[in-house]
């Protein structure tokens, strides 16, 4: 099954160059082995956009981080996409920090960052009065911005597949191989073949170049973060996002608001063997907590509504590996790409695609179509704008998920979308059934059926995220059959 090109990975980077190389005239297939976009490391991050300064000057990593920082807003707006320009304090808590915090706000003026100050804990507290009084110092980098992820991914995916790419998920790559002037990739739904491979494969990145290459050039470690989740706030208790001062493991413990009214406390560093382990642990949250403290000293569990962990794809050079893969043909990668990725994430894409279509000779489309403008969530819209919706769709007046007042026509649409939800958690994440207080307690049943009935699968067929995660396994006529009795 041919594809002029075929993108490996449809995380955030994966989706977004899907989606630039979509203006051309070319044929774009994309390979995922989880069961949605977005399944990975984009899935299960801090959700911010940062401004830059504590990337190593010259590299890659504060290149594209303030480059992808400034498209930012626009393309936020371009998908419908939650996005905040919030800022940032990375605070300190004596003199070395405040030495480190200096250091910081050089290095960020060489990247390019603009507007970045010391100012003193009193200043801070005055600008966000919840942060622990032993706070002394914060550099202050009013150009941080948060996002939602996981909607961006899934936005970024739509549009691609609007515009003509093909999405194959749960198709797992095995084998890479050039031939005859094209590349044959080998994976369990069988045999692809394209003018050009794309590695987009964020956790395994580097085994994917050792594919394409036939020997292990670089190495990826993967590098668990651990978050705790706490309930939506109105007001937040900070509106900043707020850094501890970074250590060699990365920016530390952050408090950080979400896009959606909570929380966020984490992540932890941990560098683990299995990419694919996102359990949690009390041990390693009990310190997320007790570090989260030192910033927040009034924080409590009380609140904690879930927890969760994501991988980040932490190459041993450091820095983000963007471009040809050397010695191949017809072959491009990003491999590392892990923290400040989802910032840089704009840039990567058109900086990558970019040199795919010089090195193609490809032609813009005559017609390139443009991303509708969604719909308001039901829970920000107006007394008459819920009256007019509902007028237009009587599943508005339904709700599914009182936590997050998720109506019955936003669950269908999500389910309707180009790429879209196939299971109860990639309904969570497209429109927040399921992400309040109860964590789907509530709605999740619901869900369960909805997705059913849009999917045309028997409620046994639904899963919470794919696989083996299925809610359901027998009914009560096959229990009362297996232990020979009835069921009358």
């Amino acid at each position: 099954m041919y594809a002029d090109i075929v993108i490996i990975g449809a995380g955030v980077i994966g989706c977004a160059i899907a989606r630039e190389l979509s203006r051309y005239d070319v044929s774009i297939r994309v390979l995922e082995s989880r069961f949605d976009v977005g399944d990975g490391a984009s899935k299960a991050n801090s959700g911010i956009v940062h401004a830059g300064f504590d990337c190593v000057p010259g590299t890659n990593k504060a290149r594209l981080n303030v480059a992808g920082a400034a498209l930012y807003e626009d393309l936020a707006k371009e998908l419908s996409v939650p996005y905040r320009r919030n800022g940032a304090f990375v605070v300190g808590f004596d003199e070395d920090d405040k030495q480190a915090l200096e250091r910081l706000r050089e290095q960020g003026i060489v990247n390019g960052v603009e507007q970045l100050s010391i100012i003193d804990g009193e200043e801070a507290r005055r600008l966000e009065p919840h942060l622990n009084k032993a706070v002394k110092w914060a550099l202050y980098a009013p150009t941080s911005a948060i996002v939602s992820p996981f909607e961006m991914n899934y936005a970024l995916a739509d549009h691609a597949a609007m515009n003509g790419v093909d999405f194959r998920l749960e198709t797992h790559v095995h084998s890479l191989d050039y031939q005859d002037g094209q590349w044959l990739i080998g994976t369990n739904k069988g045999y692809f073949t394209a003018h050009v491979v794309i590695n987009c494969g964020g956790v395994f990145s580097a085994s994917l170049h050792a594919l394409m290459r036939k020997q292990d050039d670089y190495k990826i470690q993967p590098r668990k973060g651990e978050y705790y989740l706490l309930d939506r706030q109105d007001p937040l208790m900070f509106d900043r996002t707020i850094f501890q001062t970074p250590s060699k493991m990365g920016k530390g413990v952050l408090v950080a608001p979400t896009v959606h009214g909570n929380m966020l406390l984490g992540p932890s560093s941990t560098d683990v063997d299995d990419p694919l382990d996102v359990s949690t642990s009390s041990t390693i949250l009990n310190y997320v907590f007790d570090k989260s403290m030192l910033t927040w000293s009034e924080a409590s569990k009380r609140t904690v509504i879930t927890t969760f962990a994501g991988m980040r794809a932490h190459e041993d050079n450091g820095d983000f590996i963007i471009g040809r893969v050397d010695g191949m043909q017809q072959a491009y990668e990003t491999v590392g790409i892990e923290s400040p990725g989802l910032s840089a994430m704009p840039a990567i894409a058109l900086e990558l695609s970019g040199l795919v279509a010089e090195d193609l000779h490809l032609q813009k489309k005559d017609h390139w179509v443009s991303m509708p403008p969604r719909k308001t969530p039901f829970i920000n819209m107006s007394t008459e704008e819920r009256l007019a919706a509902i007028e237009e769709d009587p599943h508005y007046g339904i709700m599914v998920c009182r936590c997050e007042q998720v109506t019955e026509a936003e669950i269908r649409e999500c389910i309707r979308r180009p790429v879209g939800a196939r299971s109860v958690d990639a309904v969570k994440r497209r429109c927040r059934a399921g992400s309040g207080r109860c964590q789907g307690g509530f709605c999740g049943p619901r869900v369960v059926e909805i997705l059913a009935e849009e999917l045309n699968l028997s409620v046994m067929d639904i899963s919470k995220f794919g696989g083996k995660s299925t809610y359901f396994v027998g009914t009560l006529k096959d229990f009362a059959i297996k232990e020979g009795g009835s069921c009358k």
